[in-house]
């Protein structure tokens, strides 16, 4: 009996050392891989993205559709139509992967059930996100109003989880090259990427006053600017504070993603806004507008696939080290991140209002979108400066406490 059970682990064993051993067209053909299904689901949501989109930009203008039941109560004409289908296109997706959340949660081994359910069975899923996809366009306007209402507060958590994999990564970087075996012999590196995230930041920042506020009367865009320069010059000092002693490196890396959300949400500001300087042919959708919508709905299908598969920088205390038979990343947290990332580029191609029409080739263009994207920049900052602090508070608690 023993002797069965030792040759059933070492040929799982076997079986798992394949696989991460395997080139990844090997991989393709092992359809019950959970190596490759990660790439099938991430395709499945640049599928929903793209099938958003085609619902905003060019379902309004197939009047066949207007006469649908479920598309009879958009309340501000035919524009809105294009939002609600947007609405439903990722009310579908987020109940596909709801659906993959719940039946792959826990999983902790290879070979049980739910792990082949999670890397197999793509027939049967592929009916299943046929039947969830159609089923949102069959209800009335009044449930997905309510779906655009809750899929606010579902972006909002997926920000926030992206969020906190990008500075857990930033300090995963940051203490490998501040660990024993780098220290000493990366010293120059260290100091080299630091420098050139320093420069950069400075050199963003002086080309967004330059570019977002000409003259004195951009209010607005002067304090978003002012304030992330002082925002960075915050992180670097608490970072460098003997009690912390965190390094220049960590901050100079916060400080690119500080700049980039402070960029991209001057950037969301409408075309109306006097210090938003655009082109003659701004009204116009050109080779530029094309690409850098691509570009936006690429980048989201890339973050959120990596941020699915870092599960890890949310465990609250350290796991012992992984089995051979160990699932290679958390099937519920991946799929739970999908679903959220379903109502984020909802949110991102409606501009965060359902009633806010949007020119094509667009998209996170809104005051709302502006302000949804300084509010993170702030939070990130704030989530930062907290995992500086966090281990000092506590140690001066637990030294009173003795």
């Amino acid at each position: 009996m023993e002797t069965g059970e030792n040759n059933s682990t070492s040929s799982s064993n076997q079986s798992c050392a394949v696989m991460k051993d395997s080139k990844w067209y090997t991989q393709f053909r092992n359809v019950s891989n959970p190596w490759m299904a990660r790439y099938v689901y991430g395709l499945i949501f640049l599928v929903a993205n793209l099938l958003a989109w085609a619902a905003r930009d060019e379902l309004s203008s197939l009047s066949a559709l207007t006469e649908m039941k479920g598309l009879k109560g958009c309340k501000v004409g035919k524009n809105c139509l294009g939002a609600d289908g947007v609405l439903r296109v990722s009310m579908g997706c987020f109940l596909f992967y709801m659906i993959m959340f719940w039946s792959t949660a826990g999983t902790s081994k290879l070979k049980e059930g739910r792990d082949e359910w999670h890397s197999g069975w793509w027939l049967v899923k592929i009916v299943v996100l046929v039947l969830v996809t159609i089923f949102p366009f069959l209800l009335p306007s009044e449930l997905i109003d309510l779906y655009g209402q809750i899929a606010h507060f579902g972006a909002g958590v997926f920000l926030l989880i992206q969020l906190i994999s990008i500075i857990s990564f930033i300090n995963w970087l940051t203490d490998c090259f501040g660990s024993e075996k780098y220290a000493e012999r990366c010293q120059i590196q260290v100091m080299l990427f630091a420098t050139i995230s320093y420069f950069i930041c400075l050199v963003g920042i002086i080309l967004m006053y330059i570019w977002y506020a000409p003259q004195p009367s951009c209010l607005l865009n002067i304090f978003f600017i002012t304030w992330t320069l002082v925002l960075l010059q915050l992180m670097t000092s608490v970072s460098l504070h003997p009690k912390v002693n965190a390094g220049i490196l960590s901050p100079g890396l916060m400080g690119l993603y500080v700049v980039f959300l402070c960029w991209c949400a001057i950037r969301s500001e409408p075309e109306g806004a006097e210090c938003i300087r655009k082109s003659e042919s701004a009204n116009k959708t050109d080779w530029q507008s094309i690409i850098s919508f691509v570009v936006a709905i690429l980048a989201l299908v890339v973050a959120t696939f990596s941020t699915g598969i870092d599960s890890k920088c949310f465990q609250f205390r350290k796991s012992d080290p992984p089995a051979e038979d160990d699932v290679p990343y958390g099937y519920g947290f991946f799929h739970f991140v999908f679903a959220t990332g379903a109502m984020y580029f909802a949110m991102l191609l409606i501009g965060w209002n359902s009633h806010h029409s949007m020119r094509k080739w667009t998209i996170d263009v809104g005051w709302t979108s502006a302000w949804v994207r300084i509010v993170n920049e702030w939070l990130a900052v704030c989530v930062y400066l907290w995992m500086l602090v966090a281990p000092i508070i506590w140690k001066s608690r637990h030294a009173d406490s003795t």
